[in-house]
């Protein structure tokens, strides 16, 4: 604009048009892709530190029940907190034992189920809370970031059932699976892929 001058990036007021190509030069500066910036598929960052030794750096993906038994992880815990009074209690689960519990349950009835969750792991059966006395008021602790989800636990108290459906199609979409459909069908599959991705079924 007349009588006005544009300051350039180095500082000089003399030329009119240095605050057009400043601009630009600062708005391309802005727009320039950092490696911070990548995502996965599901919104998270990449190969971030695996929020749990039981983990992987990928979202919802973990390592195979032999090789995590081989690193020495045995157990695996989380948090419950009382839907009612909100008083938190750690949980532990003996990793093979739970799992193997689980999965012969899957394979004797899976063919039954019709790629959709049985009622059992829609509305899981949970524990009273023993500060209040409040029944089934103990529900696993899920982060509110997706990627910090303890997928594992979930699956071993066979509670997978108390996430979203949102949370479980972030799970199906960052390990490949349908994500489409009811609740019931996309909970099937994430239970299905956690098998799987543990001890492959035969």
């Amino acid at each position: 604009m007349e009588g006005k001058t544009a300051r350039a990036r180095g500082g000089d007021v003399s030329d009119p048009l240095a605050l057009t190509l400043g601009s630009i030069y600062d708005a391309a500066d802005d727009a320039a892709p950092r490696d911070d910036d990548k995502e996965d598929v599901g919104g998270g960052l990449q190969d971030q530190e695996p929020p749990f030794p039981w983990a992987t750096e990928r979202p919802a993906r973990h390592d195979t029940l032999e090789s995590l038994l081989r690193r020495g992880v045995t157990t695996v815990e989380g948090q419950a907190r009382c839907k009612r009074c909100a008083a938190r209690r750690p949980v532990a689960y003996d990793l093979a034992s739970k799992f193997r519990e689980l999965r012969d349950h899957v394979v004797a009835h899976r063919h039954a189920m019709d790629d959709r969750a049985p009622d059992a792991w829609m509305y899981p059966a949970l524990p009273d809370c023993a500060a209040c006395g409040h029944k089934g008021a103990m529900w696993p602790e899920i982060a509110a970031d997706k990627r910090r989800i303890n997928w594992l636990f979930l699956l071993l108290g066979q509670t997978l059932g108390c996430c979203t459906l949102e949370q479980l199609k972030y799970f199906c979409q960052n390990t490949g699976r349908h994500r489409t459909g009811a609740k019931n069908r996309v909970l099937y599959y994430a239970y299905i892929e956690m098998c799987n991705q543990l001890e492959p079924f035969d």
